[in-house]
């Protein structure tokens, strides 16, 4: 079992801001060159928490799997699920589903701590960098999701309102 409170957190600071974005003058407004727009960031936030959701998933029913972000980065893809989600209030509101899959399973007796140790071939890239391509524990997978990306995309996000850098 791990604990699932930062997650929690992080996941609430980041749906906090994209409704802080939303309430903005110009929420999907032009962000700076090679960065996204806010329903590009959260699409994104719901690709890779739908991954992640899978590798929990795959190992809760002991098959085989991986985690790989690269999917969550094509732009063909992050549009499709913009539009598949109906939009910003879709995509908030399947990140907040997800949120709360994700804090049960990893939260509960759904997973051993032998389970959240498993050993998951990851391939993490961001902006055309590889940060990862080796084996990573489920555990620090999902940790990683909590300490890193969603607080990033969370500053990502406010850094879209008027008047911030």
């Amino acid at each position: 079992m791990q604990d699932a409170g930062s997650l929690q957190d992080a996941y609430r600071a980041l749906l906090d801001a994209a409704t802080t974005v939303a309430g903005a003058d110009d929420p999907n407004g032009a962000p700076p060159d090679g960065e996204w727009n806010a329903d590009e960031i959260l699409a994104h936030v719901s690709l890779v928490g739908a991954a992640t959701i899978a590798a929990v998933a795959g190992v809760a029913a002991g098959v085989h799997t991986t985690y790989d972000n690269r999917i969550a980065l094509d732009t063909w893809t992050v549009r499709h699920t913009i539009t598949h989600a109906g939009g910003n209030a879709g995509l908030q509101d399947r990140i907040r589903g997800q949120a709360a899959a994700l804090c049960a399973l990893t939260a509960s007796a759904a997973l051993s701590d032998a389970e959240l140790g498993t050993l998951v071939p990851a391939r993490l890239l961001s902006h055309d960098t590889l940060l990862v391509d080796q084996p990573m524990a489920l555990r620090d997978i999902v940790t990683g999701l909590a300490q890193a990306e969603l607080p990033g995309h969370t500053k990502q996000l406010l850094a879209l309102l008027p008047g911030r850098p």
